[in-house]
């Protein structure tokens, strides 16, 4: 069988017009394919792994290119994926990364590095300047290590160039998140040099934007389907759903954009109804179903789905609390949305693990499911669905499941949030800020909702809340 490259393949060369900080399964399964769609060879992607040499190592042998995998209840299909020009790993070369973001052929700089890859407080947005790659990004402004300051150095040789910025393009699940990548970089330049923020505060772009699609871990079965379905050996595919969306504020350096409009993507004025909808539906039932089905032992979404139970809760958890204080965006239907969560969710081809949802919750949660907290607190509705979910990741943090056995916790607060009673993770003021951890609607509701899990296990709480509203 053989092996990808190029030379196999044949095709068009692609130049890069785009550096990605973040190269993993979602970019390349979201970006790259709608990059592909758009067909203009001069917007190429040059990925950067900020940490590991893992993707590289998989790519680069067969020439950067990879399976895009789809699975549908009917069924998979495969596309190969040409766009890649490159890839370099920040750890081992920042000067390679930095003098590519500053050629003036990068027009724009994506990101997909998660919600803590940020370095900031998620309860407030800000910087967080105690950040140990913050306070190293500072100090050695020419080695950078995180993506702020990546961004920032290479910005800086831009202007010194005399070169026009290029514009910097959030993909990650953050609130308004063009306009916190725009607040942590100034604040990142402003201590290198107030001229530096003042002219990227000027000249720079930073268009908000909301990314949909599920792009479950690649498994060994996925590696040799992509090569059943294409007679290639590929180390390295990716899998995803059939749905895909994305919504981006029209706002680039100069226009210079690809025509990413040919594969679907929607260019808007205001992309805020869009994240909010998508953050508090989509994301913030993951979070339920990945919290309360891990408890309760199912591996994936489609396993918690295909409970009645948790089918259930979660169709209760959208109708009763979140639709309500979710404003529709233009021209959309919630319930019909939510419909097609449903759908989704249950879609047994996609393996999205909920441990692999579970992660990182500490940076999550304000954004998934504390938002939509507020708003019922500020109109006196009830919180019970909300509380429960709430439970259940303290619960899930804990570190110890329903059977006694040891939860593999990846989150940047792990340490801390496993050391604690629930009275203190709610006081974790970086997660709940000053409002919710003095409330007390908050604590005596989610203490219940703990209280049961504990003593009664995940499904079996979670079905008393279902039977509250009779049948």
């Amino acid at each position: 069988m053989m092996r990808l490259s190029r030379a196999n393949l044949g095709g068009n060369t692609w130049r890069t017009g785009i550096v990605h900080l973040g190269l993993g399964a979602f970019a390349r399964a979201h970006l790259a394919l709608y990059t592909e769609d758009a067909a203009e060879t001069d917007w190429g992607i040059l990925g950067v792994s900020l940490q590991r040499p893992d993707q590289r190592d998989l790519l680069a042998p067969q020439d950067c290119l990879y399976t895009a995998i789809e699975k549908g209840p009917a069924g998979a299909t495969a596309r190969i994926v040409t766009c890649l020009t490159g890839l370099l790993v920040a750890p081992e070369d920042p000067g390679a990364v930095l003098a590519a973001m500053a050629d003036p052929a990068t027009r724009i700089v994506t990101l997909t590095i998660t919600e803590k890859g940020y370095c900031h407080d998620p309860a407030t947005g800000d910087l967080n300047l105690a950040h140990p790659t913050i306070v190293h990004d500072l100090e050695n402004p020419a080695t950078p290590r995180g993506a702020i300051g990546f961004i920032v150095e290479a910005l800086r040789l831009r202007r010194q160039a005399r070169l026009p910025p290029f514009t910097v393009l959030c993909c990650d699940n953050l609130p308004a998140n063009g306009r916190i990548v725009a607040k942590l970089v100034t604040a990142f330049a402003s201590h290198r040099a107030p001229s530096l923020a003042a002219w990227i505060a000027e000249h720079g772009r930073f268009p908000c934007s909301m990314v949909d699609r599920i792009v479950p871990a690649t498994t060994p079965a996925d590696v040799a389907e992509a090569q059943a379905l294409t007679g290639f050996a590929d180390a390295a595919p990716v899998v995803h759903e059939p749905f895909r969306q994305w919504v981006i504020e029209d706002d680039f350096v100069g226009g210079a954009r690809p025509h990413w409009e040919a594969g679907g993507a929607q260019f808007v004025r205001d992309v805020e109804p869009f994240e909010h909808m998508k953050l508090r539906l989509l994301n913030g039932a993951h979070s339920a179903l990945a919290y309360l089905g891990y408890l309760a032992g199912h591996e994936t979404i489609a396993d918690a789905m295909a409970d009645p139970v948790f089918a259930q809760f979660v169709e209760r958890l959208w109708r009763e609390e979140i639709v309500p204080v979710v404003p529709p965006p233009p021209e959309t239907d919630l319930l019909a949305y939510v419909a097609a969560l449903q759908a989704r969710f249950s879609n047994p081809a996609i393996r999205h693990r909920t441990w692999q949802i579970a992660m990182d919750g500490s940076q999550k949660l304000p954004q998934r499911l504390l938002g939509t907290l507020r708003e019922r607190l500020s109109r006196d509705l009830p919180i019970d669905a909300l509380a429960l979910v709430i439970a259940g990741w303290a619960r899930y943090v804990g570190g110890t499941d329903e059977n006694g056995g040891t939860i593999d916790v990846r989150d940047p607060m792990a340490d801390t949030l496993a050391a604690l009673d629930l009275r203190g993770i709610l006081d974790q003021r970086r997660i709940f800020g000053d409002d919710l951890s003095a409330d007390p609607r908050v604590f005596t509701t989610v203490n219940d909702a703990y209280s049961g899990l504990v003593k009664a296990g995940s499904k079996k709480t979670v079905a008393r809340y279902n039977a509250s509203f009779g049948p």
